[in-house]
């Protein structure tokens, strides 16, 4: 079974080579591996010509913002899963798609996911907070939860019959598309308990004060898109689970 996984970058030399190497190093070998870069002009693009040989199909060019570049890679790639890890991210170790693709290796599992820790940007190795994602019930939506974008991998067909990110949902299209599969058109998904991802800190979703507005009126308008109603509290609670997160850490 081949795995697509998906890079997408932006002026990010200091932290991409991270990330390459958590996907080269990886135990399970049927991967294709495709980058997409914004036009970084800060030496990534050497960084990933290093690679080059190593990596499927890159490519270095100005677009509409991450998700733009993400449906780029999706478009791209051929594998029968799909995986996408940011460039500030990586891999939490080298048996990570081996897991995965044990998990979906049953022909009536659409996707799986799994934990993930948020990490201090200039040492890995000092965790900052710990997204424990739970078994998965629809009814968590409306609590507030949802999956870590990063460890989510979904079979290519999910995407060719419901769609892509919506760009003009800037920082929540990845919760719209997860809202999309997972609530509204109920695809199945498995849970690898166990951490995925190494997030680094002080990306664009931060949790600033405008960013968390921002964030949520963009959440009640990813379901208002998809038909659904979400209960009063919804998005009170999806802010609040990530300060318990914080606070149990």
């Amino acid at each position: 079974m081949k795995i697509t996984i998906i890079t997408v970058s932006f002026n990010s030399a200091k932290t991409i080579e991270d990330c390459i190497l958590s996907v080269l190093n990886q135990s399970y070998k049927n991967i294709e591996y495709i980058v997409i870069d914004g036009g970084s002009t800060d030496g990534t693009v050497d960084i990933i010509k290093k690679y080059d040989e190593k990596i499927k199909f890159w490519i270095s060019e100005e677009d509409n913002g991450i998700y733009d570049a993400m449906n780029k890679g999706i478009r791209a790639g051929t594998g029968e899963i799909v995986g996408i890890i940011n460039s500030d991210d990586m891999y939490a170790d080298s048996s990570v798609i081996k897991d995965v693709a044990r998990a979906i290796s049953d022909g009536n599992v659409h996707s799986c996911y799994g934990d993930m820790v948020l990490v201090h940007r200039e040492n890995v190795n000092r965790i900052i907070r710990y997204w424990k994602s739970r078994e998965f019930s629809k009814e968590r939506f409306k609590k507030g939860w949802m999956p870590p974008h990063p460890t989510f991998f979904v079979k290519k067909d999910i995407y060719d019959r419901y769609g892509g990110f919506h760009l003009n949902l800037s920082l929540a299209a990845d919760y719209e598309l997860m809202l999309r599969f997972l609530y509204k058109h109920d695809i199945s998904c498995v849970y690898i308990p166990r951490v995925l991802i190494k997030m680094r800190s002080g990306g664009s979703c931060r949790p600033t004060l405008s960013n968390t507005i921002y964030n949520s009126i963009s959440c009640y308008k990813a379901w208002k898109m998809n038909g659904l109603k979400p209960k009063p509290m919804t998005f009170f609670f999806k802010p609040m689970s990530k300060i318990i997160q914080f606070l149990k850490f």
